[in-house]
């Protein structure tokens, strides 16, 4: 059964598949559900699915499953396939690389793809000096070695995260994560040497910016002498952590008091970088320069690559062999890279803009008529609503899955998150058209309000 008339194509990803919302069988189908069963046997439990489908092919604001269900994206694969699933520039670069060779270890023997990557995000990262850049595999990998450059150049140990932070995985960015389940939960004990400061967080702490930094900053100097840290980390706007956007002023007065201790701002732009937010980096949108800058995520449309951008002096500050890996800056995932670059320069961001003014209008319309709708927050195609008890203002996660499990019903993929798991977060692909958008928005409108 169609449930959605075939709306036109997009620029950027799958021109082969129709930008349509189709149902033909529930959600999971019959083969959806073997290929369940199969994962059951043969992956580890701990390796979780949002939502149990499985995928045959996706592109522009769709993924089509193995059932033939064409389902609505709204989660981008966590905010990677932001120029879509199939970019044509992308495909075409990567297959085109695939054809001169796939690897030979840049530490090795280098090649000129990973060099233009580098000197690309040189130039688009915020602040205007001198940078150098160093290329990995993933947001986490990238995390480690911007704390491993921090301490190196300041020869200090201790590292500031935020409450709700996400960093990643691996025993460092867990220590760096703020939330415990599913992330840290028996897999301690974690890396040492991090503290944790409040993060600005309007909707729950009505602070200025500049009031909730003089917290911050007073929590930091009671727990540790500033002599001693090395960096503070920080997403400008929070993901896992539930899509939180610090109050104006909040990120430069953070930046300002760190550097007059001589401690390294790091901005972890893992989930907000390249046009997500309506601007290259969300930084930008607070005046916020930070010294260094982690990249992944939407970096290269699907393929797996990450960066450590920021100060030269500061980059240049780990030894000769320092950093590396053996697949960082894969030549695949450059010459991937390099094609989502020119698609997020080639309007993009001014997409990104154009679905927060979509969403924002459906989203606030309902909220208006709705007390459950704490809060509806974010920037350019990284927008979330806080759902609450409307008696207590207290966080509703049991609303939040029920509200989830109905949208996935509906064919569309939806994603939530927050400390306390009662955030429904929107990151289409910058390639979705308006008319899928604005469907997948009613449905979860509906859905809220039919809970």
């Amino acid at each position: 059964m169609t449930l959605h008339a075939p709306a036109p194509t997009t620029p950027h990803g799958g021109p082969s598949l129709p930008q349509e919302r189709r149902l033909v069988t529930a959600i999971p189908g019959p083969a959806s559900q073997a290929l369940l069963a199969r994962k059951s046997d043969a992956v580890a439990r701990g390796v979780g699915m949002t939502m149990p489908v499985f995928v045959a092919a996706a592109g522009g604001g769709v993924i089509v499953d193995v059932d033939g269900n064409s389902l609505i994206d709204l989660g981008s694969g966590i905010a990677v396939t932001s120029v879509g699933n199939a970019d044509p520039g992308v495909v075409a670069a990567a297959s085109a690389q695939l054809e001169q060779f796939t690897h030979t270890c840049f530490t090795v023997t280098g090649y000129e793809g990973y060099v233009e990557v580098a000197e690309a995000l040189n130039r688009l990262t915020p602040g205007d000096f001198a940078k150098r850049t160093a290329l990995f595999n993933s947001g986490a990998e990238a995390v480690e070695n911007a704390v491993k450059i921090a301490r190196s150049a300041t020869r200090r140990s201790t590292i500031v995260a935020f409450d709700h932070a996400y960093h990643g995985r691996t025993s460092l960015t867990m220590a760096l994560t703020a939330k415990s389940m599913p992330y840290k939960r028996g897999f301690g004990p974690f890396g040492a040497e991090v503290h944790r400061a409040p993060m600005s967080y309007p909707f729950r702490d009505g602070l200025s910016g500049a009031e909730a930094a003089r917290i911050a900053i007073e929590r930091i100097e009671r727990q540790v002498e500033t002599d001693e840290i090395a960096a503070v980390i920080i997403e400008p706007i929070q993901g896992e952590g539930g899509f939180v956007v610090p109050a104006d002023g909040f990120l430069p007065a953070l930046g300002d008091w760190a550097r007059s201790h001589g401690i390294v701002v790091i901005a972890d732009e893992v989930q907000t970088g390249f046009a997500r937010t309506g601007a290259m980096f969300a930084s930008e949108h607070f005046g916020f320069e930070p010294d260094l800058v982690v990249t992944a995520k939407g970096l290269a449309g699907g393929l797996p690559l990450s960066a450590v951008t920021g100060r030269a002096e500061i980059m240049d500050a780990a030894h000769a062999g320092g950093l590396g890996g053996t697949y960082g800056g894969n030549p695949v995932a450059c010459a991937a890279a390099l094609a989502a670059i020119a698609a997020f320069e080639d309007g993009l961001v001014d997409r990104a803009r154009e679905i927060e003014a979509i969403a924002l209008e459906r989203l606030l319309a309902a909220q208006a008529g709705d007390a459950r709708i704490g809060d509806v927050r974010g920037r350019g195609a990284m927008l979330a609503i806080e759902l609450v008890d409307p008696a207590t203002g207290r966080p509703d996660a049991d609303l939040t899955k029920r509200v989830a499990a109905a949208v996935h019903a509906q064919g569309v993929v939806l994603l939530t998150c927050g400390t306390d798991g009662n955030v429904v977060r929107l990151l289409p692909p910058l390639a979705i058209g308006d008319d899928l958008l604005r469907e997948a928005l009613d449905i979860l409108c509906a859905a809220i309000a039919d809970a």
